[in-house]
């Protein structure tokens, strides 16, 4: 009997069954299964780029920074931490005007982003 079930999971792990049986339907199935069904959520493994990005646009400039160097800020206190972190990342010239969260369809923050002035 343990030789069989050693066969039998030797021949799934190894795709050694015939396209139209069951095993075959089966291990089709179970692969779609996985697809569909999966949560989103376990594949959170998206790149990212550097904390603090300068986003050159038609209205003078932006700069993302990651929520991890905000994270804990107060709201009253976040335009100054993220000038803060925009003057040591790009020099004294710039004064923060705004900082807006960035949120994802889930409403967690995935950035912010704040308006820049020379």
């Amino acid at each position: 009997m343990p030789g069989k079930f050693v066969t039998g999971l030797r021949r799934f792990v190894m795709w050694d069954y015939s396209r139209g049986t069951w095993q075959y339907d089966l291990m089709v199935a179970l692969i779609l299964g996985f697809i569909f069904l999966t949560p989103q959520s376990w594949f959170r493994n998206r790149p990212r780029p550097s904390n603090i990005v300068m986003i050159e646009g038609h209205q003078g400039s932006d700069v993302w920074i990651a929520p991890e160097l905000l994270a804990g800020v107060p709201e009253s206190q976040r335009r100054a931490k993220a000038s803060a972190l925009v003057q040591n990342k790009f020099g004294k010239g710039f004064t923060v005007v705004t900082v807006q969260p960035i949120l994802d369809p889930e409403s967690e923050v995935t950035g912010y982003m704040a308006q820049v002035q020379p």
